[in-house]
């Protein structure tokens, strides 16, 4: 699915007919207010959406395969580079979003040696600036040290809500270094290349990411779910749902309680990546033969338990599904502490020192635990990639395929394995929370096949397998049983429920005089 990233010239090309109208006029206000701003038009758009995790949850860290989708929310970014540096030895990014008041406008003339990012500011334009460094470095690989980048003027208009689990970090940083690789000269952008940046990019803000939502962000197609692969490289490629009766769609609920992965990720979602790679140095010390080492590759901290998971297989001609249905007996075994597992017992496991320890898997981004619960974080990740070949199975597989004009049970049998992801996201990896439990079992209750967290979790959004003639059902059943017993803001509650239709990913839209 690799190639160029899209260069389109109409808005149809990019949205549904059912959302064209409403994207006009987001487009043309956009447009309208860079002409103001900086005195002269844009010269094009770029843009990445958001996506849904339908499931694969917390496994992509891990270099195992998930399955999302992109989805209609997303970040435009107008820019133009009619703007000269003030300082010799510089660039100038002049830097605005359409909501002002809650993101400032900021100017920088920044050095052409570096792009500074203060990870530990939570500011706005650290999401750009860390697409702006990523695409430089590409850019600096095929161009030279000496490449010196064209200031720019930009200004963004995201609508995926911040913190909920639809991945508004990863759009805001692929658009970002699209944006960057297209106003310095490049005419095809290569998805795969735009990806990988995204992914090391979105690091440089104190996020330890996966790779699952750029890829989803970048490759989506409309229409299908995509298949995302870590090993032995990055890959992606669409997935269709068979045709059922009743038509299946999905629904996407917004908790309204924020999630934040740069903020909390020293108890959340960094300690749970930091948790993952030492199950994956523990097991392959305890499991592989004496003085194998643990591969570097593709995770976040340069080691994933999938880098275990093939040195145990090493040469085997196992079904990938049996593989991992031992490997959860052999973590059962293996890892025995329940309670979790501290620096010095993990060090004594792996067979180094603590300082070492601490060195290889604590010093890349702050983490605060007392015990480290790798059983239950080996479990997860090993379970829930078995999921999802379960999944795609049954999406795949002639033989699972339904036959009958009524395909409840096929239904149902998608939603069984969304439903164990959701408590194995509660229970084991311990990333779900109150809110989103409780709107699952209000979805559930009212008709939904499968409910569960999406994203990061810790609040954020569910997705929901729905028949679709049951949507007005669940709307009402959520408005009454979650929604209406909370403050919520009129404006807020017209995207807390979305039903959702796979959408493309990121594209640019080149301009005529400023406009489409």
């Amino acid at each position: 699915m690799s190639g160029p990233v899209p260069s389109v010239s109409a808005l149809r090309d990019i949205y549904t007919t059912q959302s064209l109208a409403d994207q006009q006029l987001r487009w043309n206000g956009l447009l309208e207010k860079f002409q103001a701003r900086y005195g002269s038009p844009a010269q094009f758009v770029a843009r990445s959406p958001g996506r849904v995790n339908i499931i694969g949850e917390h496994i992509d860290y891990s270099l195992y395969s998930c399955l999302p989708m992109a989805i209609t929310p997303d970040v435009i970014i107008a820019v133009s580079t009619d703007v000269a540096p003030s300082v010799d030895g510089t660039y100038k990014i002049r830097m605005g979003n359409v909501d002002e008041q809650r993101f400032p406008t900021r100017e920088f003339d920044i050095p052409h040696s570096e792009v500074e990012i203060d990870a530990t500011r939570h500011e706005w334009t650290n999401y750009f600036k860390s697409g702006l460094r990523g695409a430089l470095e590409l850019l600096r690989k095929k161009y030279g040290a000496d490449f010196k980048p064209k200031s720019m003027q930009v200004l963004m208009d995201g609508n995926v809500p911040a913190g909920g689990g639809l991945s508004s970090s990863a759009a805001v940083v692929s658009a970002s270094a699209l944006a960057v690789m297209v106003a310095n000269g490049e005419t095809d952008v290569d998805k795969k290349e735009l990806t990988e940046v995204a992914i090391i990019s979105e690091r440089a803000v104190g996020v330890n990411s996966g790779g699952m939502d750029q890829s989803a962000s970048v490759f989506s197609e409309l229409g299908s779910a995509l298949l995302v692969s870590f090993t032995p490289t990055l890959s992606a490629r669409p997935v269709f749902f068979p045709k059922t009766s009743p038509e299946l769609c999905f629904v996407i609920a917004q908790s309204f309680v924020t999630s934040n992965k740069q903020v909390t990720g020293p108890i959340h979602y960094n300690l749970r990546v930091v948790e993952c790679s030492m199950a994956a140095a523990y097991l392959n010390a305890k499991l592989c033969s004496p003085g194998t080492e643990l591969p570097k590759d593709a995770g976040p901290l340069g080691v994933s338990i999938r880098g275990f998971h093939d040195n145990y297989f090493k040469g085997s001609q196992k079904p990938m599904v049996e593989q991992l249905e031992e490997l959860i007996e052999l973590t059962k075994k293996t890892l025995t502490q329940e309670q979790g597992y501290t620096v010095e017992d993990v060090a004594s496991g792996v067979g180094i020192p603590v300082d070492d320890l601490k060195a290889r898997f604590m010093s890349s981004f702050p983490v605060r635990g007392e015990y480290f619960k790798l059983r239950q974080r080996a479990l997860h990740v090993f379970t829930e990639a078995l999921r999802v070949l379960q999944f795609l199975s049954l999406l795949e597989d002639p033989a699972q395929a339904p036959s009958s004009d009524n395909t409840v049970e096929f239904n149902q049998r998608l939603g069984d394995l969304m439903n164990q992801t959701q408590d194995s996201c509660r229970d084991v990896y311990e990333c779900s929370c109150p809110e989103i439990d409780e709107i699952c079992q209000i979805v559930r209750e009212a008709g939904s096949y499968g409910s569960r967290l999406t994203g990061a979790g810790w609040g954020g959004c569910s997705v929901h397998l729905v028949p679709a003639d049951k949507v007005d059902q669940i709307r009402t059943a959520l408005v009454e049983k979650y929604y209406s017993k909370r403050q919520i803001t009129d404006k807020d509650m017209e995207g807390a429920i979305v039903v959702s239709r796979p959408m493309n990913g990121s594209a640019v839209l080149q301009l005529n005089g400023g406009k489409i």
